[in-house]
């Protein structure tokens, strides 16, 4: 078992969506089973084996999350620095024809969001900017193919 790297607030996501499933999503669940029971035959009973389903796939969440939070290394951005990108680096990049401008955060695979600019370390696109610094020139792949981007600026923490 490996670990995998994870920022501070990825971390307290994790850890808030496992309370959420064992606290709350559980308890509803059996209600819903028992209300379930309660109409009789079970061999047909669509409301049961519905109930029954997102038991499990709930079980299986909190099992996924709880062997992520157990595997988790975190590193903390606000600690980092350097002109270097790695992870937990925010990276502002500038689109050398167009000079369009992106900003990422380089972060853990489970808190990673590219429509709030969170991208996964094991993302094309991260791997192509590990190692590169302030001014490198970098070809980072895109859905209209691979664009020639320079490193303008890389930043840690807030």
């Amino acid at each position: 078992m490996s670990s995998y790297p994870i920022t501070p607030a990825g971390l307290e996501k994790l850890k808030k969506e496992l309370q959420q499933l064992k606290t709350v999503e559980r308890h509803k669940i059996s209600k819903e089973i028992g209300a379930a029971r309660e109409m009789g035959d079970l061999s047909e009973n669509f409301e049961y084996h519905s109930a029954k389903d997102r038991q499990g796939l709930i079980e299986a969440r909190i099992r996924d999350i709880e062997d992520k939070v157990g595997r988790a290394q975190v590193i903390d951005p606000s600690k980092l620095s350097g002109d270097r990108v790695v992870f937990g680096a925010t990276v502002l990049l500038a689109d050398v024809e167009t000079e369009e401008e992106r900003t990422f955060q380089i972060v853990g695979e489970v808190e990673a969001d590219a429509d709030k600019g969170l991208i996964s370390v094991s993302s094309p696109v991260a791997r192509a900017l590990i190692g590169k610094e302030v001014g490198d020139e970098v070809k980072v792949p895109s859905k209209a193919g691979p664009r020639l981007m320079e490193v303008v600026e890389v930043r840690f923490g807030a």
